[in-house]
């Protein structure tokens, strides 16, 4: 089984921004694996989904991740700059502020929709400019939700108002 944080190289020590809290399963996982001289900071922009993901963080006794309630789109500039940034909501493009967010050498993994269908884009800052590559082979085999923000797919009042 092959998760997001492996070809992201996420390991002891680094700072991660994950972008989007989910359950809360996954940032502390994240944490186990920088542990305790790593930080992982986590942005979560809906605010049910953020109380949940942040309870259940609470819950499990880990004090130090930084769950914080904002626009992932921007990123979390005052804990920057990021080893690692992983993105769980899908984008038309990564959005400039977490490259700008991203120390040189550090990595960034998100969905990015190409033609209608997401790919997981693996994105290593470099001196000058970028490098890309599309990650085949991981466990999702379902869609991720829409980034929503700045710089998402869809703003928040757009989904508000979709027809379900």
């Amino acid at each position: 089984m092959i998760t997001l944080y492996e070809p992201l190289g996420l390991s002891e020590g680094h700072k991660l921004l994950e972008v989007g809290i989910g359950s809360g399963y996954t940032v502390v996982a994240a944490r186990e694996i920088v542990g305790p001289k790593g930080l992982v900071v986590c942005i979560e922009i809906d605010p049910e989904t953020f109380e949940s993901g942040k309870k259940f963080v609470e819950n499990t006794g880990y004090n130090d991740i930084i769950v914080v309630q904002g626009d992932g789109c921007l990123g979390y500039p005052e804990m920057a700059p990021y080893d690692r940034i992983c993105v769980t909501a899908a984008c038309n493009e990564i959005p400039a502020p977490l490259i700008e967010q991203l120390k040189v050498g550090g990595k960034l993994i998100a969905p990015v929709i190409k033609n209608g269908i997401q790919e997981i884009v693996l994105l290593e800052k470099r001196k000058r400019g970028t490098k890309r590559k599309v990650i085949h082979g991981l466990i999702y085999d379902v869609p991720y939700v829409s980034m929503v923000g700045k710089y998402g797919v869809s703003t928040k009042k757009e989904e508000d108002n979709q027809d379900i």
